[in-house]
This record gives C-alpha cells, structure tokens and sequence, in this order.
C-alpha cells in the first residue's frame, strides 16, 4: 500500500458516529447496493480498513457496512438467498441489514425475526430506490409520500427492535420528484418514531443517478432533524468530496455508495480524512488486481464454494477496478467473460502490473448515472397523500411481487 505523504495525526474533522448503542468510529457507512454489498464486499472493505491502520492510517474497518436490501416478505418465508443475503461473517460488527417493505405488519414481522433471531446489530429501512419495479408498486423512494404508510412502517420496526436494543435508521431520497418532495416531513416523522439516523440521498427518484446530488437538501435536513445524526449521501467520489460535504451541510457522517465500486480502499482513505490525515491509498496494478482475485475468492466462499457463480459475479466489478489503467481493451473484455478463478489469473498475468496509480483517470464517477425520467408509480399514487382502497389492495401484494422480480 502506498500513499501521496506521510501520515499525520492533527484533530478530527468528525467526532464518531453514534447510532443507539454503536460508536461508528470512522463516520462512514457503505450504502447497501443490490449486487454488490454482499457479505464478500463487505470483508474486503473491513480488510482494507484495518490496512490502513496498519500502513499509519486511520482505520476504516470501524465504518458500519450496510448489507444489500432484502424485501420483508422474502425474510419472512426465510427463501435461501435472501437468508444468504443476511448473512455475515463471524467477525463483523455491528451487523447490519437494510429491509425493504410496503406493509407495516411484514415490515414488523421481519424486524422481529431479525432481532428475536439474533441475526441483526442495525437496521436499515429502505425508502430511496428509484429502480421502477420497486416503485410502481409503491415502495422505495415512492412510499414516503403516503405519509400514514411512511410512519406505520418505520413505527412497527422501531416496535419490534427497542425491546433489544437493536437501532433502526432510515435511507431516503428527496422525494419522487421536484413537485412532489417529501424528505423533510420524512426526516421528522423518523425522528418523532423513534429512529437512530436519517439519511439522505441528494438526488429524487426521477432523477435516479443523474445529474448532480443536491447536497443543499442535506443541510435543510439537517436543519429539521436536531435529535439523531444525520447522514449525507451522494456524489461523494473521495475523501475530499466527503470532506466538502459534511462543510456544506454539518451532516453527522456520510454514506458511500457508487464511489467505492472496484475502490474498496475508500474506506481507509475516509478514515484517514475525517481523521485529520492526509494519508490515501494510490495502490498500483499489481496491488488493485491482487484485491480483485481477493474479491473473486471472497465471492466463490459466499456462493458456497460455487466457483462459475462467484466467477460470474466478479464481472461486472472489473471494469471498476482497471479504471484508467492501460488494461487494453482484448484483456478487459476477455475478464468480462471470466468463468473461473484459473483464467482469472492467466489473464491478470498477461497485464503490466508495474502500471502504478494512474492519478486522475481512476478517479470520479463510477458505476451507471442513467438519465432523468418519469416515476413508475400505483395508479392515482400522487392524488393524495392517502392511500385509497385501491392502493392500499395494490400494496398489500406489492412485496410479493418485489420480492420474485
């Protein structure tokens, strides 16, 4: 590992993040993502943490790394990938999982299962995702809308978890789109529920990942919620946007979502800046291809030992991984078609892997920004803030629907 300077120790940008009875020290939460926040991601990102302790960094193994979202009514009937979803490594903690529900009732009874099971720290509740099966039937970022919903949803949780002492926090996004806002009567009725952070992503569900977040939002909420932290997120691209962001806003700590694909050594480089280092981690092609086959390893053991499975998972992080290095575009998509762990290795060992940091075209956006669009949403969703009979039928079958797409 190899750094820009010498590590230095000056005062803390952030205190740590206290959500419930856990003290994130590093103020930083991975963003669960579906596809990516697995249990095989998760250790890498904890691993290179530590790294950086290790290296005379700060670590970034104390962030809290947020599980890929799992529908209620899936966790409920216990089906074997989502069970495998919420699974965690011995090691970790707290253990966190995001659910994503349409309905009070499920949304406690899973709640329920996770903390009489012991089988959460934290829980995350889902109402940002823009992805249009989601929303149409009025879930994700569309609920908040349905204001009585909203509040039925994030009170059973709290119910079901306060008894063991076991935190909710809410994601959110700054509501359907710009005539249609909801994050600050969102953010309130979290809090008055009884929730342990509110966090935000700066961006509307019609915009999904286009544009730019509007990180302005984050310091209204701030402004509205003055019990529990409050978390920004998006367009947080390195530590110094981290940085930008908690000064524009005074938001609590920050969630990282598409920044870290293929850079799990984000997460040190957070650490070291909230610290009030200026460490970072500039690894070179031999080191970002060894964490690479680290993450296939991590992806096989996930899939019980299935080695096309995990091979075929690691796909789509590659390209994350070779940005802006000279990979050569034969190798690249001969790697998007890797089927085990053998020809990942014979194709890594045809690159130059003395190839250092590239600097600038490694950086800024990953993953897809998409383009504005028109929200999916129940029939006559935006009438009311009520739900009508209709809709209240619709989503009683919405999370079945969800949970099998």
């Amino acid at each position: 590992m190899t750094a820009t300077t010498a590590p230095t120790t000056p005062a803390p940008v952030l205190p740590p993040l206290r959500i419930g009875k856990h003290v994130v020290e590093s103020p930083v939460v991975l963003a669960p993502m579906a596809g990516i926040t697995n249990r095989a991601f998760r250790r890498l990102c904890r691993e290179y943490g530590a790294a950086g302790l290790e290296a005379g960094g700060a670590s970034g193994a104390t962030s809290l790394y947020v599980a890929e979202m799992v529908t209620s009514r899936a966790l409920v009937e216990r089906t074997p990938e989502t069970m495998r979803l919420i699974s965690h490594d011995p090691q970790e903690q707290p253990r966190s999982v995001q659910l994503y529900s349409v309905d009070p009732a499920t949304a406690g009874l899973a709640a329920r299962m996770l903390v009489t099971e012991d089988r959460a720290d934290h829980i995350d509740l889902n109402f940002g995702c823009p992805v249009p099966k989601v929303t149409r039937k009025g879930g994700g970022s569309a609920l908040p809308w349905k204001t009585d919903l909203f509040r039925g949803i994030v009170r059973a949780v709290v119910r079901e978890a306060a008894p063991y002492d076991v935190p909710v926090t809410v994601k959110m996004r700054i509501g359907i789109d710009a005539d249609h806002v909801t994050y600050l009567d969102a953010g309130r009725i979290a809090e008055a529920e009884g929730v342990s952070a509110v966090a935000l992503h700066g961006r509307t569900a019609a915009q999904s990942y286009s544009g730019t977040a509007d990180w302005e939002a984050i310091a209204r909420l701030k402004e509205a919620v003055t019990t529990v932290p409050v978390l920004g997120n998006g367009d947080i691209w390195s530590a110094e946007d981290a940085l930008e962001m908690v000064r524009r806003t005074g938001c609590d700590g920050v969630v990282v979502g598409r920044g870290c694909l293929g850079r799990p050594w984000l997460f040190t480089d957070l650490a070291a800046a909230f610290a009030g280092s200026d460490y970072r981690v500039e690894p070179g092609l031999r080191e970002v291809t060894s964490v690479l086959r680290r993450h296939a390893e991590y992806l096989v053991d996930f899939y019980d030992g299935d080695e096309l499975r995990g091979c075929r998972d690691i796909r789509k992080h590659i390209a994350w991984y070779l940005k802006g290095f000279p990979a050569g575009s034969t190798v690249r998509n001969q790697l998007a078609l890797v089927d085990s762990l053998a020809a990942l290795d014979d194709l890594v060992a045809t690159m130059d892997l003395d190839a250092p940091w590239p600097g600038e075209p490694a950086e800024g956006p990953r993953g897809r920004a998409g383009s504005p669009r028109v929200v999916a949403l129940p029939e006559n969703w935006l009438l009311s803030r009520e739900l009508d009979d209709a809709q209240r039928a619709q989503v009683a079958q919405a999370e079945l629907s969800v949970s099998g797409g």
